[in-house]
C-alpha cells in the first residue's frame, strides 16, 4: 500500500509550517488515513493520533454518536461523520480532524452501494462533508484505498485554500 508521497510530503509541510495539528476517526477507511500520517515526515510534530471505531456501540460510546441516530442508518451518513469528525479532535486536542464511514462492499444495508462519508473539520467546525459513491463491484481493498487517496487529496486542497486565505 502506497499513498502518493507528494501529497503526503505537502500536508506534512503545511501542517508544521502553520503550527497545527490532526486526528482522525476512522470506520470504513479503517487506518489507512492513521497509517498515512504515520508515514509522513516529522508525523510525531502534528499528527496527535486516530482511532478506528468501526461497531456501532464503539462509534456511541468513544466518538459520542447518536445511538438512535447511528442505529437508523447503520452508522452511515454525512451527520454521523461529522460528529465522529468533531468529536475525535476534541479528544485529541487537534486543529484539524477527518472522519470516514462508508461501505466497502455491498450489502443490504447500503442498498447494494459502495460509497463512503467523510468530514474535515478545522478548529470545531465542519468545513468539508462530502459522499464518494464508488462502482458497486469495486473490491473492499480498492474501494478503502481510493477513499484514502481521495480524501488525502481534499484534505491537502484544504490546506492550500487556507495558506492562500492566510497570505
Amino acid at each position: 500500500m502506497e499513498f502518493q508521497q507528494k501529497t503526503l510530503d505537502y500536508i506534512s509541510e503545511c501542517l508544521i509550517t502553520s503550527n497545527e495539528t490532526i486526528s482522525v476517526a476512522e470506520s470504513v477507511t479503517s487506518g489507512m488515513l492513521q497509517l498515512a500520517f504515520s508515514q509522513m515526515p516529522n508525523a510525531s510534530m502534528f499528527y496527535k493520533g486516530g482511532m478506528t471505531a468501526y461497531a456501532l456501540p464503539e462509534k456511541v460510546r468513544l466518538l459520542n454518536v447518536d445511538e438512535n441516530e447511528a442505529e437508523v442508518c447503520d452508522c452511515v451518513s454525512e451527520n454521523i461523520a461529522e460528529t465522529m469528525a468533531l468529536n475525535v479532535a476534541k479528544m485529541f486536542e487537534s486543529d484539524w480532524s477527518i472522519a470516514t464511514t462508508g461501505y466497502c462492499t455491498p450489502v443490504r444495508n447500503s442498498i447494494y452501494s459502495v460509497f463512503a462519508h467523510y468530514s474535515i473539520a478545522y478548529k470545531g467546525e465542519i468545513i468539508v462533508s462530502k459522499k464518494l459513491e464508488l462502482h458497486p463491484k469495486t473490491e473492499a481493498l480498492n474501494a478503502q484505498l481510493y477513499y484514502a487517496e481521495f480524501i488525502l487529496g481534499c484534505f491537502k486542497s484544504e490546506l492550500n485554500n487556507l495558506l492562500i486565505l492566510n497570505n
